[in-house]
């Protein structure tokens, strides 16, 4: 694994990870979700070291604060762990995508495959569904997010928008909440209000019907939709809840639906299983491109 540099037209520099190098014909760039970086989420590297195997190269996308958390003790192993996104603007999701699109494209990487998992698919169907590049070959989402829903079942989310608002309007915007964001995170109060009112991510509305599905529809590309047999973030019904998302699209009929089973939405004790589904994903696109 390589750290990468990746620079943002608005000057800010995102640290993301490479598994194998220029030289390999094919990229999957995979856009992490909140909370989630290669020393935190052992989903990232499990899929780069499978893929890079494989003469394919992975690249870990972190968001703009993948690095930014808090360490506590864990009383049940006696060890210190963190977590924590406690500065971040999702109004700049976009962007940041297409930091590292361009990225491989420079790269030298003649076949693009964009992917994310959890918040990172809301970012990279955004990205998808609005640019007019056309570097991506082809696309794999996993577990997207219907934020009306989270936002429904999310712990504490009340108490984390009082907070935020109170310090807002008392000008410490960017001081920690008192409370984690959700039960998982803490963040301070200009984030909280970016990520509640980030309409740009509100497009897998599913379940809630709160936000768009113009950007899914916009997609001018195919690719596969990833979901763990066991989300808690689907309503009760994985499968279907994937395919929902995916008649929204262009063409349905040419994209794919894979459930892992057994899985959740982190995918926890299944990573292998997961990266060996991407890696499938991957080599079923590049049989369809020769044909």
């Amino acid at each position: 694994m390589e750290i990468i540099r990746v620079n943002t037209p608005r000057g800010l520099e995102l640290k993301g990870a490479l598994w194998g190098d220029t030289e390999m014909d094919t990229v999957v760039i995979m856009m992490s979700g909140i909370c989630s970086n290669v020393f935190q989420n052992d989903l990232l590297p499990a899929t780069g070291e499978l893929l890079s195997r494989n003469n394919i190269a992975f690249i870990a996308g972190h968001a703009m604060d993948a690095f930014s958390c808090i360490a506590y003790s864990d009383f049940s192993t006696g060890k210190q762990r963190y977590t924590g996104t406690v500065f971040d603007d999702f109004s700049l999701a976009y962007e940041d995508v297409e930091a590292y699109v361009k990225y491989a494209k420079d790269a030298g990487f003649k076949h693009i495959i964009l992917a994310g998992h959890s918040l990172g698919s809301n970012k990279i169907i955004h990205y998808l569904g609005n640019t007019n590049d056309h570097f991506v070959d082809y696309f794999i989402v996993t577990a997207p997010v219907d934020l009306g829903h989270w936002w429904k079942v999310m712990p504490n989310l009340d108490k984390c928008l009082e907070f935020a608002q109170k310090f807002a309007e008392e000008g410490r915007n960017y001081e920690i909440l008192p409370v984690l964001f959700g039960g998982f995170s803490p963040m301070c109060a200009q984030s909280v209000l970016s990520f509640y009112n980030a309409y740009n991510l509100k497009n897998c509305p599913v379940i809630s019907g709160d936000g768009e599905t113009s950007s899914l529809g916009s997609i001018k590309i195919n690719g596969s939709f990833v979901i763990g047999e066991r989300d808690s973030l689907t309503g009760g019904d994985a499968e279907l809840f994937m395919k929902k998302i995916n008649s929204f699209c262009k063409n349905p009929e040419a994209n794919r639906v894979i459930v892992v089973p057994e899985a959740s939405h982190i995918f926890y004790g299944k990573h292998n299983e997961y990266a060996a589904t991407i890696l499938e994903c991957v080599e079923h696109q590049m049989v369809a491109e020769e044909v």
